[in-house]
């Protein structure tokens, strides 16, 4: 028997700003990490706050998100900061 790998996450797991697609909005739902809470939420990025991820760099890293409803602004962020940004 061959074991088959599912490349997408159950619909239990929850989904960070790394999972979105180019164009794709989400809402943020929490902050994973305690210690890059605290910037990310000075840069605006507060739980029940949209985001889409607006471009990649051609390497995967650094990628940019639009944040607030409105576009608001664009941030910057390297993809290991954008991980910790987890959607409803």
């Amino acid at each position: 028997m061959s074991k088959r790998s599912t490349l997408t996450p159950s619909p239990a797991a929850p989904r960070s700003v790394t999972d979105l697609q180019l164009g794709e909005s989400g809402t943020i739902c929490c902050l994973k990490d305690p210690e890059m809470a605290l910037k990310l939420l000075e840069m605006g990025c507060i739980p029940g706050t949209q985001v889409r991820l607006n471009s990649r760099a051609p390497l995967g890293c650094p990628i940019t998100v639009v944040v607030g409803d409105m576009a608001d602004y664009t941030l910057s962020l390297r993809v290991s900061e954008a991980a910790t940004i987890l959607l409803k």
